[in-house]
C-alpha cells in the first residue's frame, strides 16, 4: 500500500473507533503514523492535541488527503 503518499500532507485520519484526527503526517514508521499539528474530532467535540500523536495503521479505517487551496 502507498503509505508514503500521505507523508508530509495535511490529512484527516478516520479511525475504526469513529474518532477522526486532522493534522500532518510527518513520518510513517513501520506500522505507525506520526501526526503533528493535530486536532482530535470525536462526535461534535474537537480538541487540539499537544505534541505528536502516534497512530497504529491497524486502527485506521481510511485517510482523506486534503487538496491544497490555490
Amino acid at each position: 500500500m502507498g503509505y508514503r503518499y500521505v507523508a508530509h500532507r495535511r490529512v484527516v485520519v478516520n479511525l475504526l473507533s469513529g474518532t477522526a484526527i486532522s493534522g500532518v503526517i510527518t513520518q510513517t514508521r513501520g506500522p505507525l503514523y506520526v501526526i503533528r499539528d493535530a486536532t482530535v474530532h470525536d462526535g461534535d467535540q474537537a480538541a487540539p492535541a499537544d505534541g505528536e500523536l502516534i497512530v497504529d495503521k491497524a486502527n485506521v479505517d481510511y485517510i482523506q488527503a486534503l487538496t491544497p487551496r490555490g
